[in-house]
């Protein structure tokens, strides 16, 4: 019900500034429209919901370097969990998201009832097993405790990063959905389901832990050197992108946001700022 009254609030809010603008002669383009029907009013800041690192760094780069260029004005909120930033951008509450990739907006999308949309890829987090008790993949052994993430698509892809490790074996077939039960040999290992974002706090009363690139960051760690193994950029499916609501990709101040998160001054910014444990993945389309 609650979010009934939101999206009802923000459906007349918007009506409210369409005729606003039409009263007043807006200099927006007319074509320019929400997924609402609601004009685009150009002149306010794109509002981009991202996690902390490296989602709102790239942004903050793009907007304290790039946008003024473009006569794009930027806001960037953050968020630190993977729920609310596609909640606000359903709702309106900001204009759209950079923190996810294709398989999880996919299962969002599916069970929350949302309409988000990829617009363009610009990055991509290794998936990394970590451990502050063994130095080597080798030295994990039967009896001992691996954390996961616990929703959907991020435990099947940590349980495929373990799988091709010889660290545990999965049922044919299951891919990126795998879950605990699929699991068809633990090799005697244990598993603690967590949330994404507090698997790094576990990391002392664990073995290991599968960790997702943002977190591994905010947590202090450099994946390329601190991960016991990560997974393979070629092939990976799990680039991250800027998304929003269907309907608002045409959005005169994405399409400038777009453009610039594939632009060669961010490429060069991801390269030299994680050194290979953040990589850009431009070039193919994210949807």
């Amino acid at each position: 019900m609650r979010k009934n009254i939101k999206l009802t609030a923000f459906a007349a809010a918007s009506a409210a500034l369409a005729l606003g603008l039409t009263a007043c002669g807006s200099s927006s383009d007319p074509s320019s429209t929400k997924a609402d029907g609601g004009k685009v009013d150009e002149s306010k800041p794109l509002v981009i919901a991202a996690s902390p690192s490296p989602h709102a760094d790239v942004l903050n780069f793009v907007k304290d370097k790039l946008a003024a260029k473009e006569g794009l004005k930027l806001e960037v909120k953050e968020f630190t969990d993977y729920v609310l930033p596609n909640t606000a951008t359903e709702q309106g509450q900001v204009d759209g998201n950079y923190f996810q990739h294709k398989p999880y907006l996919d299962d969002f999308n599916k069970k929350n009832g949302t309409h988000i949309v990829p617009v363009v890829n610009v990055h991509l987090e290794p998936l990394g097993l970590y451990s502050k008790k063994v130095k080597a993949l080798a030295d994990i052994k039967a009896g001992q405790t691996i954390a996961v993430p616990n929703d959907t698509t991020n435990e099947g892809r940590a349980l495929q990063l373990l799988a091709a490790n010889n660290l545990i074996t999965l049922k044919e077939g299951v891919g990126t959905g795998a879950k605990l039960s699929d699991i068809t040999d633990k090799k005697g290992l244990e598993f603690k389901e967590l949330e994404a974002a507090t698997v790094p706090r576990a990391l002392n009363d664990v073995d290991a832990a599968v960790i997702n690139g943002n977190y591994a960051l905010e947590a202090k760690l450099a994946p390329a050197k601190d991960a016991l193994v990560l997974e393979k950029a070629e092939g990976n499916p799990y680039a991250n992108f800027l998304a929003v609501k269907a309907g608002n990709e045409k959005d005169p101040r994405i399409e400038k946001l777009a453009k610039l998160l594939n632009s060669d001054e961010v490429k060069k910014f991801i390269e030299d700022k994680y050194q290979g444990s953040v990589t850009p993945a431009f070039g193919a389309p994210a949807a």
